[in-house]
């Protein structure tokens, strides 16, 4: 069997050590006689996959006590609504840096429950860039600010955060979660759907400080409300267990290499290379300005749709897969998360030299 460097945004490449051992336990799970799939999620021996993956994040993202975990369902696209749901709620308005599509959403589907007070916008290039701090007017009313840390579409990301006193910042890093080093104290809610730097697609993690959960009405739907599913340990209603448990299995990967501190030093040199060969090229072009780079999705085109339409078939034939960009961006998008090993990004490196040698 051969296996191609998958490139995609998402649902994303898995390390094979994880697919292997899940391979290896597909039909039964230690002694269990049944597999993760076929078990109940009230057994003892699930809840131990679902403390044992709880336990693994906190200790990988260092959460701080007054924060809790959630596993949820509904990708990162439900929380546009759930996170104003919750903790919109004292005066219906929260602050937001737009810079792309998932920011976008979030400003139509809060707009639905409250005001969205748009601080700055990137749309103005294209958001290939994070915009300015400085001149930044917090609105003191707001609930909360709402960012997206890496833009999976145009490849930014952001390189430090803003500062709007004590409104607390909402963090989508569906794209980036335990890619590098976060400071979790720093932000009032991070979530990210699990289907790019986690597991498969199905689960959505919510780290949110407690103090936060309070905001929420007690009329909430109770599959909308977050303290409904914190009391029931992300158990309320039947969870995506086997997603669950597949983190678990990458969660257990990610701190035998070495923890996200590791990780993040590979993550840097793999960026480091892809970024290294398109500045020092003819050919190709980075979409982003180089200070808001994305270490998780590289962008870049050639300049002509023709010969980007080239490259992406050319490179499926060399086992180089899914490296279109999104139909809004165009061009290319390398995803090169945390399971994508150096040697993928070095084969698309060779690929990339013969390509330009072949088309100049």
């Amino acid at each position: 069997m051969a296996r191609v460097y998958n490139f995609s945004a998402g649902p994303a490449v898995l390390p094979e050590s994880v697919l292997k051992k899940a391979a290896d336990e597909m039909l039964e799970y230690r002694d269990s006689g049944m597999s993760v799939m076929e078990m109940s999620h009230r057994s003892a021996l699930y809840m131990d996959i679902m403390n044992e993956t709880e336990e693994l994040l906190v200790k990988l993202m260092n959460i701080p006590p007054d924060y809790q975990v959630l596993f949820l369902q509904g990708g990162a696209s439900l929380q546009f609504t759930m996170i104003p749901m919750n903790i919109m709620t004292a005066n219906k308005t929260f602050d937001i840096i737009h810079t792309g599509a998932w920011t976008e959403k979030a400003i139509k589907e809060g707009g639905k429950l409250g005001t969205a007070n748009v601080l700055a916008s990137s749309e103005d290039r294209m958001y290939t860039y994070i915009p300015s701090f400085k001149n930044l007017k917090f609105n003191p009313d707001a609930d909360y600010l709402h960012i997206c840390y890496n833009n999976t579409i145009y490849g930014t990301k952001y390189t430090a955060l803003p500062d709007p006193g004590n409104t607390p910042i909402v963090a989508d890093m569906s794209s980036c979660i335990l890619s590098e080093e976060y400071d979790v104290s720093k932000y009032g809610i991070i979530f990210a759907g699990a289907q790019k730097n986690i597991g498969p697609a199905g689960v959505t993690i919510v780290i949110i400080k407690k103090e936060l959960m309070k905001r929420a009405d007690k009329n909430l739907p109770s599959m909308l409300n977050f303290n409904v599913h914190a009391e029931n340990r992300s158990l309320f209603n039947t969870p995506p267990t086997y997603a669950i448990y597949m983190s678990k299995l990458v969660f257990e990967w990610l701190k035998n290499f070495g923890g996200v501190k590791e990780i993040e030093k590979i993550n840097r040199y793999k960026a480091s290379l892809l970024y290294d060969l398109i500045d020092n090229s003819k050919l190709y072009k980075g979409n982003v300005d180089r200070e808001f780079r994305s270490l998780m999705n590289v962008t870049f085109s050639t300049g002509s749709k023709d010969l980007d339409t080239l490259f992406v078939r050319e490179a499926e034939k060399n086992s180089l897969t899914n490296l279109a960009g999104h139909k809004t961006a165009g061009g290319m998008r390398a995803s090169i998360y945390n399971a994508m090993p150096v040697e993928g990004v070095q084969h698309l490196l060779d690929f990339m030299k013969k390509f330009e040698a072949d088309n100049s």
